[in-house]
């Protein structure tokens, strides 16, 4: 009697799964690919298991952004802020620039203006405070907080994906070409042509958060 070859791989119901692992795999497709590009299918994969085996763990992939925005929020201690409400609204607003410059998939989860980690939102809460300690009405400073929002979200997005692009470019960038343009024309920016990649990729976050904080206070005053 001939004895049937057993088949090789695994068979059966995939394995237990743990929370962390499956934070952990998340964590490691946000990183290397995006958020776009995280799914329950995709993550599934990264683990040898299958989609509906990570559903006993998280309800969905928002469920699972949620958790990891919180982990992310959780690493970061509360600092104490200045009383002086102009420097307590600037620090709080660093603060913002500084959780989310090292992790370009978390910017492109909170623009979509619906998840949050409630770990984070003591920082909302100052900003706040500090505005309408400035003198502003509580509807202006929601409004000073979106602007400063705004400002890192699409300062850091700029960053991310001008790295991200120049990182994969096998040719020279074209704003190299910006010293091919007629000065005729274009008389200012031909003549820091040289110097144009130099001024454009500093990192003025600073400066700018400074201008756009004096031009909401002086807004209330």
């Amino acid at each position: 009697m001939q004895h049937r070859t057993r088949r090789a791989g695994r068979t059966g119901r995939p394995p237990r799964l743990a929370r962390e692992a499956i934070l952990s795999a998340a964590q490691r497709i946000l990183d290397e690919e995006g958020a776009e590009n995280l799914s329950m299918r995709r993550l599934a994969k990264e683990m040898s298991s299958t989609p509906m085996a990570l559903y006993h763990y998280v309800r969905d992939k928002d469920e699972l952004l949620l958790l990891l925005l919180e982990e992310h929020a959780a690493k970061f201690p509360r600092p104490e802020l200045p009383a002086e409400p102009r420097a307590r609204l600037l620090a709080a607003a660093q603060v913002l620039h500084d959780i989310l410059v090292d992790c370009p998939w978390i910017v492109e989860v909170l623009a979509s203006d619906d998840l949050f980690a409630v770990s984070a939102m003591w920082i909302v809460e100052s900003i706040l405070d500090a505005a309408i300690e400035s003198g502003m009405t509580p509807e202006d400073a929601v409004y000073a907080y979106r602007v400063i929002w705004y400002y890192t979200a699409g300062e850091l997005t700029v960053r991310f994906n001008r790295e991200r692009r120049l990182a994969h470019l096998d040719r020279p960038p074209h704003r190299d070409q910006i010293t091919g343009l007629d000065p005729g024309e274009f008389p200012l920016i031909t003549s820091l042509g040289p110097r144009w990649n130099e001024l454009t990729v500093r990192d003025t976050h600073r400066r700018g958060l400074e201008a756009v904080v004096e031009g909401l206070l002086a807004q209330a005053t």
